[in-house]
């Protein structure tokens, strides 16, 4: 089945929004409170290239909240930046995300939420342990999702205080102990 690409662009503004509602809430909100509101994007004031990705919403543009036609023009935007390669995979991640179930959803947003609370330096390690654990075979992936199923969920809190509270020489010295353990495991 062939999706004209503007129309999944929307659906991924859409869903990007979605999970960023509780900041254009705080957007808003902060803004309410302030003499003056955050200004809208009229329609002819965006670029042609926002106009061909957001398309299907020219219509209504005018009574969607200014906070929210900031964000759809943000991420016309941010989709134009994009490879086709990484549009494809905004687009499977999409699908994905409305294959959820709404409580899962909630989850997400929930998470997402308190990522975005974190200092900077933790969001930063935070994403660059998701790297590294993504740069990992896929064969190794598996049995680390496994190990960590496998524990109590008073093992996962103390092999998480463990790891918080350790210093970066003993995060090396831990990473090689469970590389070790995992050569180990699949000899």
């Amino acid at each position: 089945m062939k999706t004209h690409p503007s129309l999944f662009a929307v659906a991924l503004l859409a869903a990007a929004w979605l999970c960023a509602a509780p900041a254009v809430a705080a957007d808003d909100a902060a803004s309410s409170s302030t003499s003056q509101p955050a200004p809208g994007v009229p329609w002819t004031q965006l670029t042609s290239e926002q106009q061909t990705v957001l398309e299907p919403y020219r219509e209504r543009w005018n009574q969607l909240p200014p906070g929210r036609q900031q964000a759809f023009a943000r991420g016309a935007d941010r989709w134009q930046q994009m490879t086709p390669e990484q549009q494809q995979q905004a687009q499977q991640r999409f699908q994905q995300w409305q294959s959820l179930p709404p409580a899962e959803r909630q989850k997400v947003r929930q998470r997402y939420q308190q990522f975005r609370d974190l200092p900077p330096a933790d969001q930063q390690r935070l994403r660059e342990g998701f790297h590294k654990y993504q740069s990992l075979p896929p064969e190794q992936r598996e049995q680390l999702r496994e190990r960590w199923q496998d524990m109590s969920p008073e093992q996962r809190q103390k092999m998480k205080e463990r790891w918080k509270n350790a210093p970066p020489e003993q995060r090396e010295q831990m990473r090689k102990h469970m590389q070790e353990r995992q050569g180990r495991g699949a000899t």
